[in-house]
């Protein structure tokens, strides 16, 4: 058999394996909304831990990072695997924990749902909805770009990037119409530890085709000595701090990750799986980026600005067909594990935040069930149009996306623990920050760039000072419920 059938026979194999996971979790989910967005809260530690790992890794992940690894240095291995590991962790605690008691207590299913009824405004409700829909849309299409060039690069062309963008976009709707959470979690659960085992077998695998990381990391250094000094270029103190406060904040706020606030089943589970989150982070993220970092010596050539992926063309170097397939299976079980909770938040935030409030407010479970299995097919089907223009690079994509995500976290974190956060104090600090942040990614009105900040983190404090300077300067209306969000304790 050709390096190509096995190549796709591996794929296709894999594929196969995860839609019959999601065909028994179909069996097993109540046509509720709940139960399809949320699994009916009953996540215990290993699922949630490894369902939350699964859907923030992405071709963000697997193909940015080391693209930026390669061609900048190692250095984002501190920015991803260590800073991101710790700053996240603590999030899940300042905003995960309350949320999850808060979403216990009133059976919310979506940020929106929670902040439009703690500060009576379906308006409002309906904003965090369309932010939220928004920045998605963008962190979707990227990974459908990510699978279509890492399955072009791993055939050689055999599957053009617009048949593999589409063959993945089409397996994930079959799915996640199927599975719901329960089998999102199930398969994320199968699909980080597949991860996990395939990175670190391609980092032995390379390190003994080229002599160890000894010699790896020596030809590199010969090769250019200023790459692996710590700093300098890219890597300004100011850069790595700014890019890892967005990242960090943002994926609080990604809804695929917020939602999963909601889903544990017990306090106990939820704190266990923020406490073994930096060590999952680091297991993962540290030897994707060092793959990322020796390429650099080992004279492989990738044009990142043409959308070429350094570890693909690694792994076809210094791996056999098969091993680069599994690999390169498990990069696409990272897009699919982000993408399908994607579509399925996107999918919850649609139906319960613009349809039920806005078009109709009497929809049953059940239609409200069959509305959002359509609704990912459409998200999915456009953003894969999208897709086929490939805008941008990788990370151009994912931190264009991390950064209007972050713009939410100040203000969500106000009403969360400040009772005299007002609607109007929300509605300032949400468009405002917004607003700044859209004007510096699409027009050049402003910088995007403030003495090396970036307008990411410069748009989240000027969120911050509008919720709280207006929340300080008007009175809450009478619609406003504070006490929703108080006395909350865990069994």
């Amino acid at each position: 058999m050709s390096d190509v059938g096995i190549q796709l026979g591996i794929i296709g194999g894999y594929l196969l394996v995860a839609l019959g996971i999601g065909l028994f979790a179909y069996r097993l989910t109540d046509r509720t909304a709940e139960d399809y967005y949320l699994a009916g809260r009953t996540l215990g530690t290993v699922v949630l831990l490894f369902t939350t790992f699964a859907t923030l890794l992405s071709a963000f992940t697997f193909f940015g990072g080391p693209n930026l690894a390669y061609s900048a240095g190692p250095e984002w291995i501190l920015v991803m695997g260590l800073m991101d590991g710790i700053l996240f962790a603590v999030l899940w605690y300042v905003v995960g924990y309350k949320q999850w008691l808060v979403g216990r207590k009133h059976g919310y299913v979506t940020l929106g749902e929670m902040l439009g009824d703690r500060f009576g405004s379906q308006t409002l409700r309906g904003l965090v909805a369309a932010i939220s829909l928004f920045w998605l849309f963008p962190y979707v299409m990227l990974q459908q770009v990510g699978a279509g060039t890492a399955l072009e690069a791993l055939t050689n062309g055999t599957i053009p990037y617009w048949a593999g963008a589409g063959l993945v976009t089409l397996f994930m709707i079959a799915y996640v119409v199927l599975a719901g959470m329960r089998g999102i979690a199930w398969t994320d659960t199968l699909q980080g530890a597949f991860m996990l085992v395939m990175v670190w077998g391609a980092v032995a695998w390379v390190l003994s085709a080229v002599g160890g990381a000894g010699e790896a990391t020596g030809l590199v250094a010969d090769s250019n000595p200023e790459f692996l000094a710590l700093g300098g270029g890219l890597y300004t103190p100011e850069y790595m701090l700014s890019t890892a406060i967005s990242i960090a904040f943002g994926v609080a706020m990604f809804p695929q990750v917020n939602q999963r606030f909601f889903v544990a089943r017990s306090k106990t589970v939820l704190k266990r799986t923020f406490a073994l989150w930096p060590l999952l982070v680091v297991l993962l993220f540290v030897p994707a980026f060092l793959l990322g970092t020796w390429a650099q010596g080992l004279g492989i050539v990738a044009d990142i600005d043409a959308g070429n992926n350094i570890l693909p063309l690694l792994l076809n170097e210094y791996t056999p067909a098969w091993f680069a397939a599994l690999v390169v299976a498990g990069a696409l079980a990272a897009m699919m594990s982000s993408s399908d909770s994607m579509l399925l938040s996107g999918s919850s935030y649609f139906t319960r935040d613009l349809y039920r409030p806005f078009v109709n407010p009497d929809a049953t479970d059940r239609r409200e069930d069959a509305l959002a299995r359509i609704g990912v097919a459409v998200f999915a089907i456009l953003a894969f149009v999208a897709s086929l223009f490939e805008p941008g690079t990788l990370i151009e994509i994912g931190d264009t996306a991390f950064g209007g995500f972050a713009q939410l976290a100040l203000p969500v974190i106000a009403a969360l623990y400040w009772r005299r956060t007002t609607r109007a104090g929300m509605f300032a600090g949400l468009g405002g920050s917004q607003a700044f942040y859209l004007a510096s990614v699409f027009t050049a009105v402003v910088p995007g760039t403030y003495g090396g900040w970036s307008a990411s983190v410069v748009g989240m404090l000027l969120g911050l000072v509008l919720t709280l300077g207006v929340s300080a300067l008007t009175t809450p209306s009478a619609e406003e419920r504070p006490a929703v969000y108080e006395g909350l304790q865990a069994d």
